[in-house]
């Protein structure tokens, strides 16, 4: 049974692992091989709390190991691609020579802030409920694959403005320690009436990536924002 009990954690280390090769291949410019990694750790993510519920294992240092390497494989990681997407802005590359235009990058690391303090949020909070505030994974979706998305949809000059790419990381941050309620992607039970809005955006989401791919994968979180927010106001 102690095996059975360390199943989630394997696969929690597991993520934290992958996460921190995905930060070196971020730090050296592969946000290709960082998203494939990352894509991995959320497969990871994923299995632990499947294997935790399972087996019924709830421990302290699961749950902290758990938002430790989410910290890292959604939180760094999202900072580590916006900060790339910042560096190649028209406003940095044609002031280069000038000090503070250098230093503006690193603003990119407000997702890493806020995904610690979400996750420390979150640790403390009733997990029964439903979410409160964009959670990391879902985050780390959208900014992990922007550059797919960018390429895909041909948006390259508008993702050059300095100003739209801090709109993002401040949103971001922002959405991610909100207390906003978000539904949960997990189904919980085979009722229909209960998890139609659930089925409707997973639906929406496989059509999306059959046609788009991986590109496809920012929209689909941004229509997982918009649902809530609808579910708000109605």
């Amino acid at each position: 049974m102690k095996i059975l009990n360390f199943i989630p954690n394997f696969f929690t280390l597991v993520n934290l692992f992958v996460g921190c090769v995905a930060v070196v291949y971020g730090v050296m410019g592969d946000l290709k091989t960082l998203a494939i990694l990352v894509s991995i750790g959320l497969i990871c993510d994923f299995f632990d709390g499947f294997f935790a519920r399972l087996f019924k294992v709830d421990s302290d240092i699961g749950v902290q190991l758990d938002s430790l390497s989410d910290l890292v494989t959604f939180g760094l990681t999202s900072s580590i691609v916006m900060m790339h997407l910042i560096e190649n802005s028209t406003f940095v590359i044609e002031n280069s020579s000038v000090f503070y235009a250098n230093q503006i990058p690193v603003i990119a690391f407000l997702i890493t802030l806020a995904s610690s303090y979400r996750l420390a949020k979150f640790n403390i909070g009733d997990k029964n409920l439903e979410f409160s505030g964009l959670p990391t994974p879902a985050n780390a979706i959208f900014i992990v694959f922007l550059p797919f998305f960018i390429e895909k949809f041909e948006l390259l000059i508008l993702f050059k403005n300095i100003y739209f790419l801090i709109f993002i990381v401040l949103l971001s941050s922002y959405m991610l320690i909100s207390n906003y309620p978000m539904m949960s992607l997990k189904l919980k039970n085979l009722n229909f009436n209960q998890n139609k809005i659930l089925l409707i955006i997973l639906l929406i989401s496989l059509t999306l990536l059959i046609i788009y791919g991986v590109a496809s994968l920012p929209i689909i979180i941004i229509i997982y924002i918009l649902v809530n927010f609808i579910r708000l106001v109605f």
